[in-house]
Parts: structure tokens; C-alpha cells; sequence
């Protein structure tokens, strides 16, 4: 089946890394994230519950951002170049939607050829020195049930959408008609496989695309 609005996930999707985990790495803080992550991509705890706390954690400044935004791109996942390249040339709008941090993705973003408008993620705030100040508390990315909301935003009703992901709140998706493409070719998370419309399990992200085009 072809899809009109093809919206991916971000981390341990279009790069192998978890963003905020790898923050957390440089604190040395990073067994403790990562259990608060996976708790919530496997849908054990909420992810209100989570998301404030791992970055209260870490506190993340400007630098650091520009540190994680390089590695979100030294890190991408094999096959996302020619991926997002096949589907933009093919007409098709697409999208990231992501829990991860704003800052952080664009950059990646930008390298394969988004507008800045397609790129839906959780803004952090800094203090006037560039230290951690918060993050967007308002942003739906940060809560449970927050991708479908986006995905009924970008989404015309004449329109069909696939959604690309490894984690629970990716399955938010179906809730605004998307189907739902299941990538473990970085992480393989069960509830991803036993919900999914369909599940890729290979390394290259090239596997999800004659599930899109």
C-alpha cells in the first residue's frame, strides 16, 4: 500500500541511538535513564512520568545539544538517506514526530531534506547563559498520547499515513488512522511486534520502504 504522509520516529529509528539516554551518559547517569526509557517505550509506565524527571536529571545546557545533535547524525541508521530521499521525491509528505528534543533532531532534519515545520519534537529551555532552564511542558510529546494528537494535526481526512517506530507511543498512532510499520532493527520491543501492522526486523531502514511506496 502507498501512503499520502509517511511520519517517523526518531531515536532507534532514524538513529540508533536513544537521545536523551546518551545525555544521560555523559552525567554518568546513564543506567538509571535508560531504565526510565525503556519502562516507558514498553508502555510500563507513562511517559509524563519519565520525561521531566530523566531531564531534571541531567540538566542538560547548549552545548550538549550541539554534542547530541551531531551524534543523532554520526549515529543514523542504515538505508535512512536514500529512504527519506525515495519518499520525497515521490511527492510524499513527510514527517518526524518524536519525544526526543527539538534542538537536538533539526539538524538531522536538515540533512535529509525536512522543513523545519515537519519536525515535531519537545523543546528545551535554556537560561540566558545557555544552562538548562526546562522543557516545553505543554508539548503532547511529552505525555502519553501525545503522537496521536500530532498525527491528527498533520493529517487531511482524504489522506493516508503510515507511521514508522520501535516504542509504545509510536503505536499512538493508530488512534488517528495511521498503520502502524514497526522497525527493530535497533531496538526489537514486544509490544511493537505483537501490535504493529507490520514488523521489519532488518538493520537498514530500507527495509520498511515496500511498506510505504
Amino acid at each position: 500500500m502507498s501512503f499520502d504522509i509517511v511520519c517517523f520516529d526518531c531515536d532507534s529509528t532514524l538513529s540508533k541511538i536513544e537521545g536523551i539516554d546518551e545525555l544521560g551518559r555523559q552525567s554518568g547517569l546513564f543506567d538509571e535513564l535508560v531504565a526510565l526509557t525503556n519502562a516507558a517505550m514498553n508502555g510500563e509506565l507513562a511517559l509524563e512520568d519519565v520525561y521531566g524527571k530523566r531531564l531534571s536529571l541531567i540538566k542538560p545546557d547548549k552545548a550538549r545539544m550541539d554534542w547530541l545533535a551531531d551524534l543523532y547524525i554520526s549515529e543514523m541508521v542504515e538505508g535512512v538517506e536514500e529512504v527519506f530521499s525515495t519518499l520525497l521525491n515521490q511527492g510524499k509528505q513527510v514527517h518526524i514526530i518524536s519525544g526526543g528534543i527539538r534542538q537536538a533532531i533539526l539538524p538531522l532534519a536538515e540533512r535529509l531534506g525536512l522543513a523545519v515545520d515537519h519536525v515535531h519534537a519537545v523543546d528545551v529551555l535554556f537560561n540566558a547563559d545557555g544552562t538548562y532552564k526546562d522543557f516545553d511542558q505543554q508539548s503532547p510529546l511529552a505525555k502519553n498520547g501525545g503522537k496521536a494528537i500530532i498525527c491528527q494535526q498533520i493529517k487531511h481526512e482524504d489522506l493516508t499515513m503510515a507511521m514508522v517506530g520501535d516504542g509504545k507511543t509510536d503505536l499512538e498512532a493508530k488512534q488517528a488512522g495511521a498503520k502502524m510499520i514497526g522497525f527493530g532493527g535497533v531496538a526489537e520491543r514486544a509490544i511493537m511486534v505483537e501490535q504493529a501492522d507490520v514488523f521489519v526486523k532488518e538493520h537498514s531502514l530500507m527495509a520498511v520502504l515496500p511498506h510505504l511506496v
